[in-house]
């Protein structure tokens, strides 16, 4: 009888421990512009279904590796795709989605697998349009209205104003000419740099090192409003990503020694709780579920056109 007691206890220790050693899922709801020419990187995990939406029907879902991944379509819901892996291992492939219009969303889809101890899941990714570069013709469309050169007589073009000089390029050159960082990070290192506010966006500059052996390619910046990393509930974070408008990079492909710099624009939110902050997320292709987390001052150094 004692034996049996013994092993009882054992069996439900082992079983505690193997429910605290599960993955811990950190779930994200991202909302963003319809891409032109990029691709958008989507986390998914064993288990959990990734819904992706689109501003107009969609017509056809190509999976690159259907064994890994698979896709779910319906007329009752023309807008959606339903996006899960098959297998429990790490792995990726591309999706391409193509609308009704012809316009093409190409996505990087990623699976960190089970064995991932803490994994970032894309639950939902909300496509919207850019309503100021649409026509408005009572159809959805993607496609930007055509431009025409107008001639302009002397007198008029006296009067033209002065073009605007190009903030996101003059942050860049800045950033370019810092020299002194504070590293944060081990092989991939990142450090930002100075912030300015122009036409009620943020122009942010950060700058990323390649202190390993090896050639590191960069995906492209992100950034979210986290809630501190010590306030966890139930085992997960508080996250909300910020849409980011455009973003420059003098080079994604980093040589080993070698030193990028960028600058990344985005609306920041009107308000933040005390606990939260602004975080710049810097990953390499190749190691997604790593990022470099970098804080980002809530409020910009200064406006545009100020030194």
């Amino acid at each position: 009888m004692r034996v049996h007691l013994i092993f009882f206890i054992y069996l439900v220790t082992a079983i505690a421990v193997a429910q605290t050693e599960e993955a811990k899922v950190i779930p994200k709801i991202t909302s963003l512009p319809v891409p032109e020419g990029e691709v958008t990187l989507v986390h998914l995990s064993p288990g959990y279904t990734t819904s992706v939406r689109l501003p107009e029907e969609i017509s056809s879902v190509v999976i690159g590796n259907p064994a890994s991944f698979k896709a779910e379509h319906s007329e009752a819901e023309p807008r959606l795709v339903f996006l899960k892996p098959l297998t429990s291992q790490p792995s990726e492939s591309n999706a391409l989605i193509t609308t009704k219009s012809g316009h093409e969303i190409s996505l990087h889809l990623v699976s960190a697998g089970k064995a991932a101890a803490s994994t970032r899941v894309d639950f939902v990714v909300e496509y919207r349009k850019a309503q100021d570069l649409l026509i408005n013709t009572g159809a959805q469309s993607f496609i930007i209205p055509e431009t025409h050169a107008v001639s302009v007589s002397n007198t008029d073009s006296q009067r033209t104003e002065p073009e605007k000089p190009d903030e996101i390029a003059q942050q860049l050159k800045r950033q370019q000419a810092l020299s002194s960082f504070n590293w944060e990070g081990k092989e991939l290192q990142g450090a930002v740099g100075e912030s300015i506010e122009s036409d009620h966006q943020t122009i942010l500059g950060f700058s990323v090192l390649n202190r390993s052996k090896r050639v590191i390619e960069l995906l492209p910046p992100q950034l979210e409003l986290a809630s501190a990393r010590n306030a966890k509930a139930n085992g997960r974070i508080k996250a909300e990503p910020v849409a980011v408008t455009e973003y420059r990079m003098t080079t994604r492909r980093l040589q080993p020694g070698e030193r990028a710099d960028g600058v990344v624009v985005f609306t920041r939110p009107i308000f933040k709780e005390s606990r939260e902050r602004l975080e710049l997320e810097l990953a390499e292709a190749e190691q997604v579920d790593r990022p470099i987390v970098l804080p980002v001052p809530f409020t910009a150094g200064s406006t545009g056109g100020e030194q």
